[in-house]
């Protein structure tokens, strides 16, 4: 999961001006190919997930490494507006989507009674990896360049990823004549006995998937919307450009106590509490922007805002095993994904267009705290179903 941060907005931004410079591009054209490149590589988390589900996560890591590090290696060679906007498919395909997906979907095979505490571990290492690793790029990129940043990037990822999907993982305890958390088979079963699990079209049916896509779609359109417009919001409210750069911080400290917490307890809970909480919250940080100023204030957004995304990093991903079981579970978690992925890309258009025809952004974000509200409405009002999935072939 640390490994997607060249794919992820934190690591991204740091290329866009210079990207502007040197390819004599506007920011709109590099706008709409980052919008281009998000849409069309969410299309392809489903394929992604039924992959992992077939091949086993070992295997499709090891690809997924093996691209997003040639995608890098090539954006150190673009020219112009079109083969950026290729690379951003690369990237935001193989970084944003597939490596997140596999990583969490493998640590979802591995872990029942504690899946949320494990599942909350590994996203909040991730979710620290991504946030640290802008410092890294920003001082790579002064000191080479963006073209040789993009291609140390691109070895690193070589590097690291394929070594750890060859040598580090296995794809299911069975492999290594284990059981789920680490347990005796129950009743003298094999050890290597079939998952159990709903298939994608009956899990498409019911409404508990589509209202966790929907809490999903919600957190990262208005988190991914909030960000990239950090400077220019927060500077509406006073805050000078390195204070609204610096909230990150307080985002990024809430998010890792948030997602840790959350994989503690959602062990115990419904995941329909977790998630009405994780709305309201971010209802909350999206109407606390209107009241920012230099100071706590400040701090509290940033942290409202990232204790929303932590909450729900963690939730979802516990959420759909433990409704759908794991044999799809790869092709439903890539489903929820392409809706995810795709709700990004529409973030900043909503708060730069909001901005535009309200001519504020306060008004703006009173309308779009209305989101969370009815994603968190849609949550209570579905019935989740069984826990208990049927086995696949029924």
């Amino acid at each position: 999961m640390a490994l997607s941060a060249p794919g992820q907005t934190h690591g991204v931004s740091l290329f866009i001006d210079p990207l502007i410079a040197d390819l004599d591009i506007s920011r709109t054209q590099i706008s709409t190919a980052y919008l281009t490149g998000t849409l069309v590589g969410a299309c392809a988390m489903p394929a992604v997930g039924r992959a992992v589900d077939r091949y086993g996560p070992r295997r499709i890591m090891a690809a997924i490494g093996a691209v997003f590090g040639a995608v890098l290696l090539a954006l150190s060679f673009v020219t112009g507006v079109v083969g950026l906007t290729a690379g951003f498919v690369g990237i935001r395909m193989a970084g944003q989507g597939a490596l997140t997906l596999v990583a969490t979907t493998t640590v979802a095979y591995w872990f029942d009674r504690r899946r949320g505490l494990a599942l909350g571990i590994t996203s909040a290492v991730g979710t620290a990896g991504i946030s640290l690793a802008p410092l890294l790029v920003e001082r790579l990129i002064a000191d080479v360049g963006w073209r040789q940043a993009w291609a140390v990037e691109g070895v690193v990822v070589w590097a690291l990823v394929i070594p750890l999907a060859v040598f580090g993982i296995r794809d299911r305890p069975a492999d290594v004549g284990q059981h789920v958390d680490g347990d005796p088979p129950p009743d003298g079963a094999p050890a290597d006995a079939p998952l159990t699990g709903w298939p994608l079209r009956k899990a498409l049916r019911t409404g508990m998937f589509w209202a966790v896509a929907a809490c999903l779609a919600t957190s990262s359109m208005l988190t991914t919307g909030l960000n990239f417009h950090q400077v220019a919001l927060l500077g509406d409210r006073g805050l000078t450009a390195t204070e609204a750069a610096a909230n990150f911080v307080p985002q990024t400290a809430a998010a890792l106590i948030a997602t840790l917490a959350t994989g503690a307890v959602i062990d115990r809970v419904s995941p329909k509490t977790v998630l009405v909480a994780s709305m309201a919250v971010l209802a909350a940080a999206v109407l606390a922007a209107r009241f920012v100023a230099p100071g706590w204030s400040a701090l509290g957004y940033g942290a409202l805002l990232g204790a929303a995304n932590g909450l729900l990093r963690a939730v979802e991903a516990a959420t759909y095993p433990r409704y759908f079981g794991t044999a799809h579970l790869g092709a439903i978690r890539g489903s929820a994904h392409t809706v995810t992925v795709a709700a990004s890309a529409f973030g900043p258009v909503a708060v730069s267009l909001g901005h535009d025809v309200t001519g504020s952004y306060p008004v703006t974000l009173l309308t779009l705290a209305a989101l969370p509200v009815l994603a968190a409405l849609a949550v209570v009002a579905v019935r989740p179903p069984a826990e208990a999935a049927p086995p696949s072939g029924k």
